[in-house]
């Protein structure tokens, strides 16, 4: 599959080359359902946020951020290795500990 935004050249009618082939006139192709797949529509942001706002976080959460307000570089690395031993992965748990320290700041700002 190509990358997004990419163009094929124009065919040039020869039998040889590199735009060997014959010359068509190319169809412009409705994008596929399955290409907005991972986006986030604005009705889950905002049902997620109403969700966060009644139910609040989960315990292993409240840990990340009471590890996450001490600030050293080590509680920092725990903090992550708490999120990747819940969520199973390496890159989740980084999303997660990202997201436990914009939580954080947002305590922050409206304090």
């Amino acid at each position: 599959m190509a990358k997004p935004g990419y163009v094929k050249p124009a065919a040039t009618g020869l039998a040889a080359g590199l735009n060997k082939g014959f010359i068509v006139t190319r169809r412009e192709l409705k994008a596929k359902p399955s290409y907005r797949r991972g986006r986030k529509s604005e009705r889950v942001a905002l049902v997620r946020e109403v969700v966060r706002e009644v139910v609040g976080f989960a315990p292993y959460e409240r840990r990340m951020i009471e590890l996450l307000k001490i600030g050293s570089a080590s509680t920092f690395k725990r903090a992550l290795k708490l999120a990747k031993k819940r969520l199973g992965t390496h890159r989740r748990g980084k999303r997660k500990r990202d997201e436990m320290g914009e939580a954080i700041a947002a305590m922050r700002r409206k304090a």
